[in-house]
């Protein structure tokens, strides 16, 4: 596909990248990073996630603003902005393929385990959140993609709604700042792909509008239940994305 060719589709599908970010509460781009490949290159959607995505974590800001827990942007943020340059930097000479397997994977696993065994809970401590914010972002930086993981690490310490959007959207900002001024270095940001920021400005704008109106109906239980089967649909999708064309290419030799 080419976005350019599908432009309302691909509009259309970032928006609701969007809206399920913001009530996933760890950000469209685990949702838009498989979304965007199917229309442009692997290198193209991370420069155009990073630059999307502070556009969506600043709407978030403005729409979430009372939420923030200092310690844990400290403790998860800083070790996230860090790993992400290191990640960002190590995209440019790793294959990608397996690294998105197993991460999908993974996703997979601590979500169904999360659903099912529902008294087992990551322990809200320092080295969990150090732990969990370094991974987090070092997978965002060689995939485009880490708020999953973030999302759980943020669960564990039981946090309000909003201050668990909130306190997501200021880590994610300082990550994706971070990242976007690398994969700039790397030449993913395509002059050629820059027509698609305005439109995705304005779907992070409506996209978080509508998803806070769909989370002000929701219990908190509901909500980190909802956090939980989102990261579980996106590592089927992630999955799927994966596997399904090297079957393709299998089948059809």
């Amino acid at each position: 596909m080419n976005a350019l060719e599908h432009l309302p589709l691909f509009i259309f599908l970032s928006l609701l990248a969007e809206i399920l970010g913001t009530i996933g509460g760890f950000g469209s781009s685990l949702f838009f990073v498989p979304i965007a490949s199917y229309f442009i290159d692997l290198h193209s959607v991370l420069g155009i996630t990073a630059m999307f995505h502070v556009m969506s974590n600043i709407t978030k800001l403005f729409f979430f603003r009372k939420g923030f827990d200092k310690k844990l942007i400290i403790s998860i943020g800083i070790p996230a902005v860090i790993f992400v340059v290191l990640g960002a930097y190590l995209g440019k000479y790793i294959q990608t393929g397996i690294l998105e397997i197993l991460l999908a994977i993974f996703l997979i696993g601590v979500s169904l385990t999360f659903l099912i065994f529902k008294e087992i809970v990551l322990k809200p401590t320092l080295f969990n959140a150090i732990g969990g914010g370094a991974l987090s972002g070092f997978i965002a930086g060689l995939i485009g993609t880490g708020g999953a993981i973030r999302g759980i690490t943020l669960a564990a310490f039981n946090l309000t709604r909003d201050s668990f959007i909130a306190t997501s959207a200021l880590i994610d900002l300082g990550i994706d700042s971070s990242r976007g001024v690398v994969y700039y270095l790397n030449g993913y940001v395509h002059k050629d792909d820059l027509y698609l920021l305005p439109m995705l400005l304005m779907a992070s704008i409506l996209g978080t509008y509508i998803g806070k109106k769909i989370l002000e109906r929701m219990s908190e239980k509901q909500f980190k239940q909802t956090v939980l089967v989102l990261v579980l649909i996106t590592g089927i999708i992630s999955l799927g994305k994966v596997i399904f064309p090297s079957i393709k290419a299998y089948l059809d030799n």
